[in-house]
C-alpha cells in the first residue's frame, strides 16, 4: 500500500460559523481570520494505492460552479486536483474508486465536471463512487439547514451514471469495508459521515474530515455551527479523541491549511495537538 496527499485547492469560510459559540479571541490563535472574518481552509484528499485499486477519498470543491458561487469562498493558491495527481504520477482516469465521506459541496464537488456538450458527468469515468446509503437518502431529501451544501449537480449525475455504490453497514465502526479499510461512522455533522481508518506502515491513520476540520477544532467544545446535531458531535469527539490518544492514531487533516498529518497528546486540560507533518516527512 502507498498513500498520497492530493491537494485539490484552498478556500475560506466564515470563522464565526466554523467555531459557533467559541469567542473569536480564542479561535483566532490557531485560525487567524482575514478582514472579512474568514479563515483559510484546505481541501485535501487522500489517495490510497492498494494492489490494483486507486482509491480517492473526497474530491474537493471542483471547478464547475460559476464565478458568483466561488466569490463567496475566497479561493486562494494555485493548487488543483489534476496538478496534484500528476505530481504524484497519476491521472484522474487511473482512479478506480472515489470514496465520499459525505456529500457537502467542499467534499464532493470535484466528483463531477462539465463535458464538451455542457452536460454534468463524473470526473472519474473509470471509478466506482462510494457513499453511505443513509447519507445518500439524507442528502436527496435534504433539510433546510443543509440544503445549500447539497448541490444537485454534485449529486444527481453520480446516480444517473450508474457508477454509484453504497456502504450499508450501520456502524458505528465498520470492519474491513468493501474498500479494504475500516470506517468510523459519525452523525453529529451530518447523517453517517464516514471516516476511513487506514493501517499503513504499522501506524493507524484516520481521515478526520469534518469531525475535526482543523487543529483549532481539537478541543471538544470547539465545533462548527454547520453541525446538524452539535450535542452528538460533542459525544463523538470525546470518544474519538480518547481513542486517538490511547491507540496513537495519526489524523489526516482534510481542511487544515498548515497541517497535513498530526499526532495528539493527553494533557491535564484534555487532548491537544502534539506535532504536525506531511505524509512524506512522517514516512
Amino acid at each position: 500500500m502507498n498513500l498520497y496527499s492530493i491537494e485539490t485547492g484552498n478556500f475560506k469560510l466564515d470563522g464565526g460559523a466554523m467555531f459557533s459559540v467559541v469567542p473569536r479571541l480564542l479561535w483566532e490563535k490557531t485560525n487567524p481570520p482575514d478582514n472579512k472574518n474568514r479563515i483559510s481552509m484546505a481541501a485535501r484528499s487522500l489517495l490510497i494505492e492498494d494492489g490494483g485499486r486507486l482509491i480517492l477519498v473526497d474530491t474537493g470543491i471542483g471547478n464547475k460552479q460559476d464565478e458568483k458561487f466561488f466569490s463567496h469562498y475566497g479561493l486562494w493558491g494555485g493548487l488543483s486536483l489534476d496538478r496534484s495527481l500528476l505530481e504524484n504520477g497519476f491521472h484522474r482516469d487511473d482512479i478506480t474508486d472515489v470514496f465520499l465521506t459525505h456529500l457537502h459541496f467542499d467534499h464532493c464537488g470535484g466528483s463531477i465536471c462539465i463535458d464538451s456538450k455542457g452536460n454534468y458527468v463524473p470526473a472519474f469515468k473509470n471509478a466506482k463512487f462510494w457513499v453511505h446509503q443513509n447519507h445518500w437518502n439524507w442528502a436527496k431529501s435534504s433539510n433546510i439547514r443543509e440544503k445549500a451544501s447539497f448541490i444537485p449537480e454534485n449529486i444527481n449525475p453520480i446516480e444517473s451514471s450508474g457508477q454509484l455504490n453504497f456502504i450499508k453497514n450501520q456502524g458505528p465502526y465498520v470492519k474491513n469495508s468493501e474498500l479494504g479499510f475500516d470506517i468510523i461512522l459519525v452523525d453529529g455533522h451530518t447523517e453517517k459521515q464516514m471516516l476511513p481508518v487506514v493501517k499503513y506502515k504499522e501506524k493507524t491513520i484516520v481521515f478526520a474530515a469534518d469531525l475535526i476540520p482543523t487543529i483549532g477544532h481539537i478541543p471538544v467544545p470547539y465545533i462548527m455551527s454547520y453541525d446538524t446535531r452539535p450535542l452528538i458531535t460533542l459525544k463523538e469527539k470525546t470518544s474519538f479523541l480518547k481513542s486517538a490518544c490511547q491507540e496513537n492514531w495519526l489524523l489526516f487533516m482534510e481542511h487544515d491549511p498548515f497541517n497535513e498529518l498530526i499526532s495528539l497528546k493527553m494533557t491535564e486540560k484534555g487532548v491537544s495537538f502534539d506535532q504536525g507533518s506531511t505524509l512524506k516527512e512522517f514516512f
